[in-house]
């Protein structure tokens, strides 16, 4: 009798028949599906999907989904008949920024291991004889790319896991969770109840209605998204056969928002260009549904709004002109599931366990992470990082349905846009603001927004302080890319920092309060390093998962016996704390983000500047490195923290929220006779890259142990029993392969952005993490993950934008390697 735990998977779709698969091939054999639709052709996205895998994405998470489902639907088959056609990927540009931006993408796609090249017109008319040469610049070309069948590709997956003991059930509506003790019991249907241990909702735009069955918020919004099937086109008669479908590669024309398949003798055209146009769940459910279900009258399918349509089918005739003796054949508005920044929902229920997401997940990334969720239930991780997945990334302002409309509708219409990683959100803006956002506006803050945060990134108070740059902190000009979103103010900023001192607003980093009994016992558990220290030590210190990857890195303070404050990288983190917190009630976890604030004080002057302003002993001896004491600076009461992430001396100066303009006041008032300047955080990238600090979900995430990062100091070797521990036993900053390593660019003056593939003896061999000009040392700097043997001195080039960068491996930090700055 089988002992595997009792899984019900709500959504028979592509992401649900995948997840049953891969549970299915990993033993578990107790595994039911239900959907509301009958079989196999239920009514969702699946059933209506187009089906184009461009495989590549700015995200390398993204791109290892998409090259999973296309190597593992290349394998199936139903009777014969294929579920993945490999004809190709072409995207054109009829822009001279869409080409420019297609060797950009060109570089992830050498970044994450995909084959690809830029072509000329020419290449692209020969790979796609529809397209009118007269109309392109050029385009990019992805081999590996093609066509899924999806709604094949899930009676090919059912039948598979069902001959290893799934059950796959059909015209069953879910009216609720069965749960008790906090756990999944159940699901309830019309018929009774399915008995389960764990619950997965693969539900799709359905998501949001089955998470509300367990007070659970799910950040979709369904949308619809326009689509037509051409009637026959003159110079398709006769190439394809009904087999095949498809010979020409999926096309996509992003300048206007369009992409292209064929179907035997005609085209299939899908149209992001049109107004967002959100659908209401309770609008759905008028629609037909169960047994009523067909191929011409799903609820995915809504009646096609031709006024939407009419520039669409003008611009594809242009770029395809024999299409301008075809005409439409049909359309409909498909409903799909967008997400405030586009990434998909997976992921547990903080209040019930057992019951997991999968929700926003489109064909051409469902295996990967169907594959991901499988490895999580069954494994209790994934090999691939989920940061950028995980449901519980979003904060709580972010959950707001308001919020979520509207950026999800924002992430519609920027889907084929050109996109700079920096450019921020135009709306929603000022959800979350520190105590000195009013101070921050008088200096001119120019804010980027992270988080729901508003984030200084420089002030134009400081732009006359550019014309007092010595000559060798002047920074070069860039290139056009890499000045957007960026001033030369931020030179300004360092070279005070470094000189005089500077403020910066540490407020949006996410901080947590651990008290307890069982405080001490569950950070010893969870952390690399040793917690029990002496009360106002400092720790930095690293999360693992049992397979000694890293998934968070935190700076402890311990304030008390059974009092810790917790620097950490976001929500991520609260959530994995809770979760690991004993049952029994001997530990409190809070958020404290909101109720505080915090000051970087930073700068050769900055003890200068805080001495002045209070009694207590702000010394060396007074406040020694990764100290922290609680003091009262101008009467403001403080927790004052003896470290620093731009590699000078100071403090993070933590209070309550009501005090913090205050304690910015006192600050700047006593600083002005110092040299004193608000700093934004394009001066802190710089500088936290000079000296060689690592940002978690950038530079390290769980793909990569602490000794290949670089951070094996922060790992206690003589301590034993923390998650991890025996993972990465044995391993030595010696005996990696690969290691995340400090570039120098060699020209002085070429400043890259991040995702960048890295060539040794000119083949691809890593990729660039972060990347930033380094004011102090005169030149750009880049991190990136690069096998080991490429020790410092060795020769290397970065590809941007089509061209190579030459660099140098460098001995890291680049600023202060002594640390007599700090400790100063």
């Amino acid at each position: 009798m089988s002992t595997t735990p009792r899984v019900v998977i709500i959504g028979a779709g592509i992401v649900g028949a995948n997840l049953a698969d891969e549970l299915t091939a990993r033993g578990w054999d107790r595994v039911t599906v239900v959907d509301q639709g009958p079989l196999p052709l239920t009514g969702g996205s699946t059933s209506h999907a187009p089906g184009l895998v461009f495989q590549t994405n700015a995200s390398k998470t993204m791109t290892a989904f998409a090259s999973y489902t296309v190597e593992k639907f290349l394998a199936l088959d139903v009777d014969g008949a294929w579920c993945f056609n490999q004809v190709g990927g072409l995207e054109v540009a009829t822009t001279p920024e869409r080409l420019a931006d297609l060797h950009r993408k060109q570089g992830w796609a050498t970044s994450w291991g995909v084959e690809s090249q830029v072509v000329d017109a020419e290449e692209c008319v020969r790979l796609h004889p529809l397209v009118d040469r007269e109309r392109i610049l050029g385009g990019l070309h992805i081999p590996t790319d093609g066509l899924a069948k999806a709604s094949r590709a899930v009676v090919a997956l059912a039948r598979r896991a069902e001959a290893r003991g799934a059950r796959f059930q059909g015209s069953t509506r879910v009216t609720g969770i069965e749960q008790a003790g906090g756990r999944v019991t159940g699901v309830r249907t019309p018929d009774g109840v399915i008995p389960a241990d764990v619950v997965v909702s693969c539900a799709g735009f359905w998501g949001p209605a089955v998470g509300a069955m367990v007070g659970m918020d799910v950040p979709l919004l369904p949308l619809a998204h326009q689509f037509v099937w051409t009637g026959q086109v003159p110079d398709l008669v006769g190439r394809n056969d009904e087999l095949s479908e498809a010979s020409l590669p999926i096309l996509r024309h992003q300048d206007q928002d369009l992409y292209y398949r064929e179907k035997g003798d005609r085209l299939g055209i899908g149209s992001y260009a049109h107004r967002p146009m959100p659908v209401e769940l309770g609008d759905l459910r008028e629609l037909p549904q169960g047994d009523d279900v067909r191929e011409s009258s799903m609820p995915s399918m809504l009646p096609f709004t031709e006024e939407d349509f009419a520039e669409q089918w003008a611009r594809s005739q242009e770029l395809l002109p024999s299409l301008r003796s075809s005409k439409i054949d049909n359309g409909f508005n498909g409903v799909f599931s967008f997400t405030p920044d586009g990434g998909p929902l997976v992921g547990e229920s903080p209040d019930v366990a057992g019951f997991w997401i999968a929700e926003a997940v489109w064909v051409t990334h469902s295996a990967g992470v169907a594959r991901s969720v499988a490895q999580l239930l069954v494994e209790g991780r994934s090999e691939i990082d989920l940061h950028g997945c995980d449901v519980h990334r979003f904060e709580d302002v972010q959950l707001a349905p308001a919020y979520v409309s509207e950026t999800s509708q924002q992430n519609f219409v920027e889907i084929y846009d050109v996109l700079h990683p920096l450019q921020p959100k135009l709306s929603p803006r000022n959800l979350r603001v520190s105590p000195f956002h009013a101070r921050q506006e008088q200096l001119g803050a120019v804010f980027l927004e992270g988080g729901g945060w508003e984030r200084p990134h420089w002030y134009e108070a400081n732009a006359p302080l550019v014309e007092d740059l010595p000559a060798e902190w002047t920074p070069p000009s860039r290139d056009s890319w890499s000045a957007q979103f960026h001033s030369p103010i931020a030179a300004a900023e360092a070279w005070k920092t470094r000189t005089a001192v500077a403020l910066y607003d540490m407020t949006p980093l996410k901080r947590l309060e651990v008290s307890g009994p069982g405080a001490l016992p569950l950070l010893q558990r969870l952390t690399t390093g040793e917690m029990d220290k002496s009360v106002g030590a400092v720790t930095y210190t690293l999360v693992l998962d049992g397979a000694g990857g890293i998934r968070s890195d935190l700076t402890v303070a311990r304030l008390g016996e059974q009092l810790f404050q917790i620097g950490a990288n976001g929500n991520l983190d609260l959530d994995h704390l809770r979760r690991q917190a004993p049952a029994d009630g001997s530990v409190q976890i809070r958020d404290i983000t909101g109720g505080t604030c915090c000051i970087g004080l930073w700068g050769p002057r900055a003890r200068d500047v805080v001495q002045s302003l209070t009694s207590d002993d702000f010394s060396n001896d007074g406040l020694k490195y990764f100290r922290a004491k609680r003091a009262r600076i101008a009467g403001v009461p403080v927790t004052a923290m003896r470290l620093s992430y731009v590699g000078e001396l100071g403090w993070e100066l933590y209070t309550t929220a009501d005090n913090g303009q205050r304690l910015w006041d006192v600050l700047w008032a006593a600083g002005q006779g110092h040299g004193i300047v608000a700093a934004g955080r394009a001066a802190f990238n710089s500088l936290r890259l000079e000296k060689g600090y690592r940002a978690w979900g950038h530079d390290m995430t769980t793909e990569h142990n602490p000794y290949e990062a670089g951070l094996g100091f922060a790992v206690r070797e003589q301590k034993e029993g923390f998650v991890g521990r025996e993972a990465i036993a044995g391993i030595s900053d010696d005996t990696v392969r690969r290691r995340l390593s400090c570039l120098t660019i060699d020209d002085g003056r070429s400043v890259v952005l991040g995702h960048e593939p890295v060539f040794v003896d000119g083949r691809p061999a890593g990729y660039v993490t972060s990347a930033a000009f380094g004011h102090t040392v005169g030149r750009p700097i880049a991190y990136a993950w690069l096998p080991a043997s490429t020790t410092v001195g060795t020769r290397v080039e970065i590809e941007y934008f089509g061209t190579r960068i030459a660099a140098t491996v460098a001995a890291e930090p680049l600023v202060d390697p002594a640390m007599t700055r700090l400790r100063g």
